[in-house]
């Protein structure tokens, strides 16, 4: 291949295949395809598909179909398609031509299972769901044939058609492939290819009353499409055969230009559950507040806390593909943000637990307008006006009475700092409240070092932010920390009770007076505090969610 976008990304074995059979003829270009389900929203494991999928498309000039994998109506809902379908589109991919669903084929799969119970190989079987596993076998014992695996041609048929009026009940009957009980790998034991649900679709309503498996659909959807490499997790490793058997025994598709499925190992993050089962327990549990909880490895989440689909594709790239499971660390994607954050973000002074700094003086009732850079990285992105008089807030971990130590660098009695972007002070006394705790603290402040050091060559090393009183708007600040506890939760039965409890932290402040009408999930720097953005969800309320730290500080505590 000689495309220089080609050469540019790192070479994986799913790219070697794609040169092999684009050099080889086998294909003249390719085409894959996203399959979501539509029984959740999407997770940061799925945009690691949605990236492979659609940058392949997009790497090699070929296409990438979106089509929803809509074969369970009983936990399918239209609130999932349109989320999924956002997300896509968040993410920066565009899928070619109209969005497609395994239920616009439902009439061709069941001519095509109609197909394979004339050819001998697909029965209707009625054992039930105990029966099933316990004619199914072990994996260090072979399975035994069902009952019901030699009826006739011409019954299966009546009987399959008798499925398809709604003339039995759910569970009583299935339509089972015919292929090895005895097979070393479980899938190819008779796999159920159709079974019986009353539920209504939401794309057909009540027209069907049986719904092919995934295995069943999944392979003759690719087929129908034209899709040419069908990538999916190392979970489907061993379902490669019965996807490779159902084409195969369908005239329509055994040909050599079939599609392929080739497995890479999906993604698992650290502190977090990448299951939609379990990410359902949450929202249903309310132990988050719903999909979009920026706590959640949801893409929604995600994007509410700040995430920007420039980091996530990013991220993508530097997990990479490969056939080897393992637990991805989290600082990988919050480098990723972080990185991302550092170039695009503008910066701005926001105090999270404010305390009043009395500059005793400074004139009263005089207030000073300064520049300072929005970006000190970025001149182009110019100035902002910032205030300054002699009623200011500071954070209240930025002073302390007796400096604890010498890597101190904040501000404590008889010891100098400079406000950022201002004036160097110097603490004299303060205030505390009816508990005990600092309330006000007062200072002095040297006219002479806007923009300079003091001019007698005295050294101020400390550098605290702040936001001038009489101009600061009041906001909330929601600081999130990892959902859970332990590295990989999923592996406690009970993972729901390993939430982290300071995973949320929800603290009132104030910020500079040019926030009030910043626009939902504008991300800013809140110099020496971290990355946030405005929250989506709070039209009414000025609400800033914290999306990593300046550095990683997961133990240490503030930046």
């Amino acid at each position: 291949m000689n495309n220089n976008n080609l050469e540019e990304k790192p070479i994986n074995f799913i790219r070697h295949q794609i040169n092999d059979d684009l050099d080889s003829g086998l294909h003249s270009a390719i085409q894959t395809r996203f399959p979501p389900e539509p029984n959740g929203y999407l997770h940061i494991g799925h945009a690691k598909s949605i990236c492979l999928n659609f940058g392949l498309a997009q790497d090699y000039k070929g296409k990438c179909i979106l089509r929803f994998d809509d074969t369970n109506p009983a936990k399918e809902e239209l609130e999932f398609i349109e989320s999924i379908k956002n997300d896509v589109q968040w993410l920066g991919f565009n899928w070619n031509g109209k969005v497609r669903y395994s239920s616009d084929y439902f009439a061709k799969f069941y001519q095509y299972a109609i197909e394979l119970v004339n050819k001998g190989l697909a029965y209707v079987c009625f054992l039930d769901a105990q029966q099933t596993r316990e004619y199914r076998g072990t994996l260090k014992q072979a399975g035994k044939n069902s009952p019901y695996r030699d009826t006739p041609v011409a019954k299966n048929l009546l009987l399959l058609e008798q499925m398809k009026q709604g003339k039995f009940l759910e569970g009583e009957c299935v339509l089972r492939a015919k292929i090895d009980m005895a097979s070393p790998f479980m899938c190819m034991r008779d796999p159920t290819l159709y079974r019986i649900r009353f539920d209504k679709h939401h794309q057909t309503g009540n027209a069907w009353r049986i719904y092919p498996m995934y295995d069943f659909a999944h392979c003759i959807s690719d087929a129908l499409e034209g899709v040419t490499h069908s990538l999916c997790t190392l979970e489907f490793q061993d379902n490669r055969r019965l996807y490779d058997w159902i084409l195969e025994h369908l005239e329509d598709f055994n040909k050599a230009s079939r599609p392929h499925q080739y497995e890479f190992s999906r993604l698992n993050l650290k502190y977090t559950v990448m299951s939609k089962r379990k990410l359902q327990q949450l929202v249903e549990r309310r132990l988050v507040s719903d999909w979009n909880d920026p706590r959640m490895p949801t893409l929604s989440g995600l994007r509410r806390r700040g995430y920007t689909p420039n980091s996530i594709r990013d991220f993508a790239e530097r997990v990479g593909i490969s056939k080897v499971d393992a637990m991805t660390d989290m600082k990988i994607l919050e480098d990723a943000v972080r990185d991302d954050l550092n170039v695009v973000a503008p910066r701005t002074m926001g105090v999270i637990n404010p305390i009043k700094l009395i500059i005793e003086n400074y004139p009263k009732n005089q207030i000073e307008t300064l520049k300072a850079p929005i970006h000190p990285q970025n001149k182009a992105m110019g100035e902002r006006e910032i205030f300054f008089s002699k009623e200011l807030y500071i954070d209240k971990a930025d002073f302390a009475e007796v400096s604890p130590n010498k890597k101190f660098k904040r501000l404590a009695i008889g010891k100098e700092v400079r406000l950022r972007n201002a004036y160097v002070i110097n603490a004299t006394t303060f205030d505390t409240d009816s508990n005990g705790n600092v309330s006000t603290v007062y200072a002095t402040y040297d006219p002479n070092t806007l923009g300079k050091n003091p001019a007698d060559g005295r050294k101020v090393k400390g550098v605290i932010h702040f936001v001038e009183a009489t101009q600061a708007i009041e906001a909330e600040f929601r600081l999130y920390e990892r959902l859970f506890t332990l590295e990989n939760p999923s592996k406690n039965e009970h993972f729901e009770q390993l939430i982290n409890p300071n995973s949320l932290i929800i603290a009132y402040g104030v910020v500079e007076p040019n926030m009030q009408d910043v626009a939902p999930e504008t991300a800013y720097q809140f110099e020496r505090e971290g990355y946030f953005c405005r929250d989506n969800e709070s039209a009414d309320d000025l609400v800033f969610n914290k999306t990593v730290a300046l550095k990683d500080t997961w133990g240490l505590g503030r930046g």
